[in-house]
């Protein structure tokens, strides 16, 4: 598995990283999984303090203890859950994340993150107050490199011109052409990663297709997408594509073209489907014409509002 460098960090992490918020809450299927990430080269594991009431993070330590050193693990903060553990809210405070990051460090049993992630953010947040914080872990060795998770361009924008952050996570795939507009071009000016979520649109882009498709995308669409739209946007790609091609293989490939994009973190809830991205994530890369052909299929699309 290749690597790229995370911004302009130390940190090289695999081309295919592992979201690990799908990998459930039995330990022995979850080391399984991550277990199979390991054998296919991947080195990248994403996860959250949110996901599971923190037991995400458990599982994801206690499989990783025997590789710690080889490995980048990245989690993320900024969200509360309420006492009665049914909902949470939004604290970006500079006192919460560094109560948080011990917290995540106690469930992860290492001392120290290779890539903490604010976990969401709005342009009213305490920016600042929040950068700050992510600094003040970097210089106590808390934590060795920081990033934010968040599709909103005005929140990028701010984060790119006042901190040092090497990563933005967000979502990205030849159906949700979003972050082209604005934020792929700015991180590739600043010289910050992209991590992107969501490769496979729901599964729509995997190689079952539109058998993927939820009820509620055949009632209400996908962003601008109708349900015909997506029928004929996903049909047309596959006819134009060789079918030496899978369609995850496609996808992956569509989102590692863009320089920016460091790692593509796919969720797997089965080895199987490790096994089946790592492959994908192997692939050779997409040429210029495919990669004309499928801009020329898929919508550019727009933002709701220019966030």
């Amino acid at each position: 598995m290749k690597k790229r460098r995370l911004g302009n960090s130390d940190l090289y992490v695999s081309e295919l990283g592992l979201g690990c918020m799908s990998i459930g809450t039995n330990p022995s299927q979850a080391q399984e999984i991550i277990e199979a990430a390991l054998e296919e080269g991947i080195n990248y594991f994403d996860t959250a303090d949110l996901y599971d009431f923190g037991e995400n993070e458990k599982l994801v330590g206690q499989s990783l203890k025997s590789v710690r050193e080889q490995v980048i693990i990245a989690t993320k903060a900024g969200n509360r859950w309420n006492k009665n553990k049914d909902g949470w809210s939004w604290d970006p405070s500079k006192s919460h994340i560094k109560e948080a990051v011990k917290d995540s460090l106690k469930r992860l049993g290492t001392d120290y993150i290779d890539l903490y992630q604010l976990h969401g953010g709005t342009i009213e947040d305490p920016i600042d107050d929040t950068i700050e914080a992510f600094e003040e872990l970097k210089e106590e060795g808390y934590i060795r490199q920081y990033g934010i998770s968040s599709i909103r361009p005005n929140v990028i924008r701010e984060y790119a011109a006042k901190s040092s952050i090497v990563s933005v996570m967000m979502q990205y795939s030849i159906l949700d052409r979003r972050p082209e507009e604005e934020a792929l071009p700015l991180l590739n000016q600043k010289g910050i990663s992209a991590i992107t979520r969501g490769p496979l649109a729901k599964g729509m882009l995997s190689n079952k297709m539109l058998d993927k498709a939820s009820e509620s995308v055949k009632a209400k669409g996908y962003l601008d997408y109708s349900y015909s739209e997506l029928k004929k946007t996903i049909s047309s790609i596959r006819e134009i594509i060789s079918d030496e091609r899978s369609m995850t293989e496609i996808a992956f490939q569509y989102n590692l073209a863009d320089h920016a994009v460091a790692s593509v973190a796919a969720g797997a809830s089965r080895a199987e489907q490790v096994r089946e991205n790592a492959k994908a994530a192997r692939a050779h890369p997409l040429n210029k014409d495919e990669l004309a052909l499928i801009k020329s299929i898929a919508k550019l699309n727009k933002y709701e509002q220019h966030r």
